[in-house]
């Protein structure tokens, strides 16, 4: 076999796209690995905090400073549920169905208030969101610690001033704006409470809570094998047809 025909420069152009081309896919190998890695890493932090024992919301949460290492805890508070500033966030689904996410404040022994996400309801058959009213009286809520959702470089925003029944997200400084009491700086999303949630009206979305999170490690590791299967390909693809090339021009009469 004759190899010199692979240092023209033409083919020294093809080896060098060849090797970026191997080297891209690599790389999205290894990212696909580190992505299955921090997915990991998630489900067992929220697993972790899961199993501890639950705790009252003041007790897991008593300043700001304590929410990141609150996050995902089993807690319980109860308090008395302020219907009046009920808000929602819209544009979230569930299960496939577009609607909004329900929370209202609920006020504890303290004077303050922890946000409850109560759970997600869909349009209505006139494609309204409508947010049923929370249990009335003295409730004790079971539910997740979350922290306040804040705008990324993209997104709505919401103004500034005035009371708002509609958000874009449970930006809980935005809350506290609005009510006459302090806000806990972590959310609940809720599990269950006592008394339940009313039982709506049957020509009406229910109310649907949202419960514990279970976290899906998704298809990484699919995409990393798919990634390396590509990488083979191509770059014993390569060999094959440099080794190919060799032989025609080994067998040239010269």
């Amino acid at each position: 076999m004759c190899w010199r025909f692979a240092l023209r420069p033409k083919w020294i152009v093809r080896h060098v796209l060849v090797v970026i081309l191997c080297s891209v896919m690599i790389m999205a190998c290894f990212w696909q690995l580190q992505r299955l890695e921090d997915k990991r890493q998630y489900r067992d932090l929220v697993q972790a905090r899961q199993e501890a024992p639950r705790q009252d919301i003041a007790t897991v949460v008593p300043d700001e400073a304590a929410v990141a290492g609150a996050l995902y805890r089993s807690v319980d508070a109860t308090g008395v549920y302020v219907a009046s500033d009920t808000f929602v966030v819209e544009n979230r689904s569930l299960n496939g169905a577009s609607g909004a996410w329900v929370l209202t404040p609920l006020l504890l022994d303290d004077g303050a208030a922890v946000v409850v996400n109560r759970g997600f309801v869909g349009f209505d058959r006139e494609g309204v969101i409508v947010p049923p009213p929370p249990p009335v009286g003295r409730v004790r809520v079971e539910g997740l610690v979350y922290p306040s959702q804040e705008r990324g470089r993209f997104g709505p925003k919401d103004p500034t001033g005035g009371t708002l029944s509609v958000l874009a997200r449970v930006d809980l400084a935005r809350v506290a704006l609005q009510v006459d009491y302090g806000v806990v700086p972590a959310y609940v999303q809720l599990v269950s409470s006592d008394p339940p949630e009313p039982i709506p009206d049957p020509t009406v979305p229910a109310l649907v809570a949202l419960g514990t999170p279970e976290p899906d490690l998704g298809p990484h590791l699919a995409y990393a094998v798919q990634w390396a299967i590509f990488t083979i390909i191509a770059g014993g693809g390569y060999v094959l047809l440099l080794r190919r090339v060799a032989e025609e021009q080994g067998n040239e009469p010269h």
